[in-house]
This record gives C-alpha cells, structure tokens and sequence, in this order.
C-alpha cells in the first residue's frame, strides 16, 4: 500500500495517455500523426520545456466535449488512487482550449463531474486550479478570469503556467489582483527554467501562497531563508525535472539539500504521462536516486498535506488532521 499523500502540482492535460489520446481521435475525428500508441510514446523525448509544449498542446486537440475531459480527469484519479493520493489539487489550461474552440464551460463541466463523485469513487478529495499561460497577453489572461466568473463554485485558485522564460510574473499582477479580490487562492510556476528572481516577484507581486516548482531558489541564500521563515510550500516535480532538463541525471536533484534547509518542499508528477510516472513513482525515484530515508518521505507526505488548500472550517480541517494521521501512521515495507 502506497504512502498516503496529497498532489498539489498535477497539470489534467499531461496526465493524457497515448491510449486514451487514440480513443478519443477516434471519437472526434481527430487525425494524429502518428501511426499508433508506441510511435506516440517515442514521440515523448523531449529537449526542453519548449518542445515538451509543442507535443503537449498539440495533443490537446482530442479534447472536444465535456465527456473528454470527465474521461480524462477520471482516469487521472483512479491513477491518483492505486498511487496513494487522498487530495489532488488539479491545475488546467482553459486559454489552450478556447485556442481551439472549446469554451471554459465545457472544461469545467466535463472536469467538474468527474471531481464531484472522486470522493466516493476513488476516495480522494479535489480542487480545481485555474491556469493562465504566461506566454500568452496579460489581457488574455483577465478575459479568461472573466468568462469563468459563472464557474467560480467550482474553482479554488489560479495559477500560471507554460514558457517561462522572459514572462515574468509582474506581467500578470492585475490579473492576480483581481482574482484575490474574487476570492481565489494564488500559485504560480516560477524558478523552474526562470530565476530565482521570479520566485520573489511572484511573492511580492502576485501574492502566491504556494510556489509551483521554485527550484532555483537554491541560488539565492536570503531567498531560501525567506522561504523557510513564512513556511511558502514549493510543490517540486523531480521526474519532470529531469525530462525537461533543469537538472541533468535525478541524483543530482538538490531535494535532499532544500529539505536540509528546512523548505517545506512537496513532491509531485506535474505530467505523468509524458515524464515517466505518477506521484508515488516520483516518491520511489527520489528514494532510489537520492538516498531518501522514511522519515523524509514521511516529511514530503506530511507537507503535501499541510500545503493544501483545504479552507480552514472545523470540517475540512477534520479531514486534514485525519489525512495527517494516515501519514504518521503508515508503516514503510
């Protein structure tokens, strides 16, 4: 039985397996080009961030109909469950489907079904977190935050995604302003190919409560300290890491040294199905390559769980002193 944990970094379009990317071609007459599920696979070797989007968005175009994206996030979460997941906090890209013609009410819906019944189905709570792409306009972005003000009942926070590289976070601070005034909680992606400079800015520009990757705070002591000091979780993805080639070989990974520091570091997939593992096959590859001991990992589930953005009542905070308890309670194999 895997370690009980919470997935707070977990993109629903990269969890799109070559299988269920065929079925639905065929049901919506999407042509792919490639011959079949192995010659996908392959396609899955990746440079660099920019050519892991490429394939990413490119896929994207057999998600039609709200039963698409039910399908999709339901097969996430029986993945999520045989992994050990108790919460997944579930990022999605509605800007990359209106691209296509698909409005954001289709992706909430389709999604939002599938989340209603996870908690009986899989046993696993939900949030759903509404991403901007930081390479499209700040203007794009608010136009998004304004066409899902009718599904905000399902959606806890926003985020920011994609190509980071000369996209700061300041780019979207309106936009951030805005959803903190509707009352969503705040993340973003910064210092994962961006600078440690990024993380800060989307500190104290975005006011992001939990920073998305935040890998490269290493390079910056004060950062690290500032860190540690307001307990800002980091939800690093070490397999992604690795594929997208921010860190060379996984025994590299400086995880164990962040933990060292006293970060409240998290582990999780990002996009598993083109990285090369869900949640708990990321907790066996940093124990593997990195030496983890139990207690460390013990540590990574406790975090994912005080990181999430259950909202504070009598009830959620039950569940989560309950998620807590499964944590301290687990005995390793």
């Amino acid at each position: 039985m895997p370690l009980p944990k919470a997935e707070l970094h977990l993109h629903i379009e990269g969890t799109l397996e070559p299988e269920l990317a065929f079925a639905l071609a065929e049901r919506n007459g999407v042509t792919l080009p490639y011959a079949d599920t192995e010659a996908l696979r392959k396609a899955y070797l990746f440079e660099d961030l920019q050519s892991f989007l490429d394939l990413y968005y490119g896929l994207m175009a057999v998600l039609r109909t709200e039963a698409d994206f039910e399908e999709l996030a339901d097969a996430y979460l029986a993945r999520a469950a045989a992994q050990g997941v108790r919460h997944a906090e579930i990022f999605f890209d509605p800007q990359a489907h209106a691209a296509r013609g698909v409005e954001i009410g289709t992706v909430v819906e389709g999604l939002g079904r599938a989340l209603d019944r996870s908690r009986e189905r899989h046993g696993i709570t939900t949030r759903l977190i509404m991403c901007f792409l930081r390479d499209e306009s700040a203007e794009s972005a608010m136009e998004t935050l304004e066409a899902a003000k009718p599904h905000l009942h399902r959606i806890t926070g926003v985020g920011l995604d994609s190509a980071e590289v000369g996209h700061p976070p300041r780019k979207f601070a309106a936009v951030y302003e805005a959803a903190a005034a509707l009352g969503l909680r705040r993340v973003a992606h910064a210092g994962e190919e961006g600078p440690a400079a990024y993380v800060t800015e989307a500190l104290d520009v975005l006011g992001v409560e939990r920073v998305d990757h935040g890998l490269r705070c290493v390079e910056d002591p004060d950062l690290v300290r500032r860190l540690v000091r307001e307990r800002v979780p980091l939800t690093l993805c070490p397999l992604s890491n690795v594929r997208l080639r921010a860190v060379d070989v996984l025994k590299d990974h400086p995880l164990p040294q962040m933990m060292a520091a006293g970060l409240l570091c998290t582990v999780n997939s990002d996009d598993p199905a083109y990285f090369g593992g869900y949640v708990d096959d990321t907790f066996h590859a940093v124990r593997e390559a990195l030496g983890l001991g139990e207690d460390q990992l013990r540590e990574l589930a406790r975090n994912s769980f005080e990181a999430a953005f259950l909202d504070g009542s009598p009830e959620e905070e039950a569940l989560r002193a309950a998620y807590l308890a499964e944590v301290e309670a687990y005995r390793f194999d």
